[in-house]
This record gives C-alpha cells, structure tokens and sequence, in this order.
C-alpha cells in the first residue's frame, strides 16, 4: 500500500537559508552507491523551466538544497533545464544523477512526472521527488504538492482590499490545471471580499516550452495590458514571467502581488519592491529540505507530501511594511484564514 504523508513544513525550515555545498554525508543503507562505491553524494535537483535565478519557484528549491547542504552535511547538485527538451532528455539527466550517487534525486515540477516515474522504477533505491505533482504511486517518490488555491485566495482578499479602481489582474503563465488552481483561488477571495471588483485573467502560453513560465517580456505586456484596462493590483503565477509582470507594476505605479517566494525580498527585484504588496508563498524550501533530511535519516517519505495554509505550507508574505499597516486589509484576512484553516471556507481549485 503506498504510503501518505503529511508533513508539516513550517516556514521556519527556510529561515537563514546561505548559498553552501559541505562535503558529503551519509544516508540510509539503502542509500545509491556512487561509481566510486561511496555512500549518497547527498541531494540533486533538476530544475523546471525558468531555471535558477526565477525568483520564484526554482530558486526556492535551491534554497531548500542550499539549506540542507549545510545544516545536513550532504552534497549538492543542480542541473539546469535546455530548451526545447523531451521527456526522453528528462530522463537521461534524472538517471545520471542517480547513477552518480545522488539521494535524493528531485525533479522542479510537474513536467518531470513521466522521467521520474520512468527513473525511479529503474532505480529503487533511490528515493525520488517531484514538486507539483501528485501522480506518482511508487514508495521510493515523494509526491511533494500545495494546496496553492488557499494562497491564492488571501492573495485575492489581499488585492479586493487594496483595489481603489475596482478592478484587479492575474496573470497566469502556462494555461493549465495548476495555474488554474492559483486563477480559481485568487477569483474567489475577490469574490467573497467584494463582489463588485472585477478580474482581468490572462494566461501567457498553452504550453510551457513556449515560455509562459520564462519571458518577463510576456509578463510585462500582459499585465501592462490589464494596467491600461484600469487594474491597480495584478496577481501573477507566472515564474520568471512574473518578473515582467512586477516590472509592469512598478512603471505604473500600481500594486503587484508576487508568487511563491517572499518576492519583495528578491535582490533582483529590489528596485521594485515598493510596488510589491506580498506574494503568495508556498514553502517548496521546505519540502525539499525535509526529503532530504528523511533520506539522511534513513526514514525516507514517500507517497504524497501535501503541504497547506494550516501546516504553514502556503502562506501570504507581510514583509512590506505599508502592507503590514494595512489595518482593515489585515483584518479580513485574519478572518479568512481563520475561515479556511478551520474548514468554513472551501477554497475551489477550478472556476
């Protein structure tokens, strides 16, 4: 029977994340051998489109790594996507890092299903993981998912509150079913805040090798189309698109709300953080770094790993200080995430 977990991944497991690769550790004694015949070189992750340097989805799983390389004494490694890449390319890149002697092994997002289904059944020995995707039914593969709609909608309470103009954005990356879930969440806490605010939705590709998540070009005409339309307040989960998106805001002088990472903290986007009202986070630092943290272990999860507002797994950033003394604006959201952590409000993930 595969197993379920649900691990609580406080967002304390991100705190003072440093940039370290230490040397390596040991693991469980079902840890891969490297070539060498040495234990696990420690964990590798295989990063989505965008790659590092997104400010948003990859780079948080590159602090979980960062973080477990030092506090765990593993190695570390990652790899970066190619354009254009096939599942076929996938796989080959998962297998050489499991044959290298990486454990965990961790494929950044949903894309990676196939190879590391494909790849884990070759190796069972090695655990797995894959972020955003729950389809895996294999013990050696940690399903590691967010319940991101219940971010989502605080984003929405967040924007319905801020809004003077009454008329708010979300710009979506890729048109598929877990970008629908940050639409659906996002549409619904405007809804329930106040019904007379209205939402402009635009998702940039179809597919994500034609750049939704990787053209901040994209972003920045999306949602300068929403500005001109009257949006104040534009939401985005877009990856590194969103960077256009923000950029956007900024311009305009307008509010932007960022995407899994704590976005007003990103170096990169310094210059615009004024504009960043918050971000809805989601802790994939984390999940990574407690994968490989039960690999060291030698009590490696497996099945899925589902993280939630009530575990502190999704969340909404206050490091804006005028967003922090947005007395009324954080009043309702208290209300809501009482309502959604205590099962009153049930967040849709589709529209």
């Amino acid at each position: 029977m595969r197993r379920v977990s649900r691990i609580a991944l406080a967002t304390a497991a991100t705190a003072a994340l440093a940039v370290s690769a230490t040397a390596c550790g040991g693991t469980s004694s079902d840890a891969a051998k490297s070539e060498d015949g040495g234990k696990s070189k420690g964990v590798a992750i295989a990063y989505d489109v965008g790659g590092k340097g997104d400010q948003s989805f990859n780079d948080a799983a590159t602090a979980g790594m960062d973080k477990a390389a030092k506090d765990l004494k593993v190695g570390s490694k990652a790899v970066e996507p190619t354009d254009g890449e096939s599942d076929a390319d996938k796989v080959q890149r998962l297998t050489e890092l499991a044959k290298q002697g990486y454990n965990p092994v961790i494929g950044v997002g949903y894309a990676y299903a196939p190879a590391v289904k494909e790849v884990a059944e070759k190796n069972p020995k090695v655990t797995f993981g894959i972020v955003d995707d729950a389809t895996i039914d294999a013990d050696n593969v940690a399903d590691l998912v967010f319940n991101e709609e219940q971010s989502s909608y605080l984003a929405g309470v967040a924007a319905a509150k801020a809004t003077k103009t009454k008329i708010v954005g979300f710009v979506g990356g890729v048109d598929n079913p877990l970008i629908r879930k940050f639409e659906a969440g996002f549409v619904q806490g405007v809804q329930d805040t106040d019904k007379s605010v209205k939402v402009k939705r635009q998702f940039l590709t179809d597919k994500a090798e034609d750049g939704g998540f990787s053209s901040p070009d994209k972003g920045k005409e999306a949602a300068s189309g929403q500005i001109e339309g009257k949006a104040d307040v534009v939401y985005h989960a877009a990856g590194l698109s969103g960077q256009g998106v923000i950029e956007a805001a900024a311009a305009k002088k307008v509010w932007a709300i960022g995407v899994d990472s704590d976005q007003y903290k990103q170096k990169p986007l310094a210059k615009y953080k004024k504009y960043i009202l918050t971000s809805a986070t989601k802790d994939v630092a984390g999940a990574v770094y407690n994968l490989v943290k039960s690999v060291k272990d030698g009590k490696a999860e497996g099945g899925v790993v589902r993280a939630d507002l009530k575990s502190g797994g999704v969340g909404l950033a206050d490091s804006n200080p005028e967003f922090k003394n947005m007395k009324d604006l954080q009043a309702e959201l208290k209300k809501a995430e009482q309502g959604i952590t205590r099962g009153k409000i049930k967040v849709k993930t589709t529209l």
